[in-house]
């Protein structure tokens, strides 16, 4: 995946805002807590999960992903981006996001659009 398309599907979900201060990294929020960074110039992301799925993953696939920090309850994965797989990093951005955002907030995911 991009830089580019990674960052288009980030800011599709909603209420995130995108944070430049940092030399290096660009950072994704949710309602002022940060589920995301990107660093272009290593085409790499950091994305917030849980602790078993973490571990999990770097298990599974250590060429894509590996821990990165651990902060609170969650764990921190980092990932190449020229390596993941579209899909299944769109899944992970998402999640990271719902682990961040209010519930009501990341009900508006779950629910069906209205019928006309």
């Amino acid at each position: 995946m991009g830089v580019d398309e990674f960052v288009a599907i980030t800011l599709g979900l909603p209420e995130v805002t995108q944070n430049d201060r940092h030399p290096t990294l660009t950072g994704f929020r949710v309602r002022d807590k940060g589920f995301c960074y990107l660093n272009e110039a290593d085409g790499t992301v950091m994305l917030k999960a849980t602790r078993e799925e973490q571990a999990a993953l770097v298990a599974e696939n250590p060429e894509v992903f590996a821990p990165s920090w651990a902060g609170g309850r969650f764990a921190w994965l980092q990932i190449d981006l020229a390596k993941a797989d579209p899909e299944e990093l769109t899944e992970l951005v998402t999640e990271a996001w719902r682990l961040s955002a209010p519930k009501r907030l990341t009900s508006t995911l779950d629910d069906p659009p209205d019928k006309p």
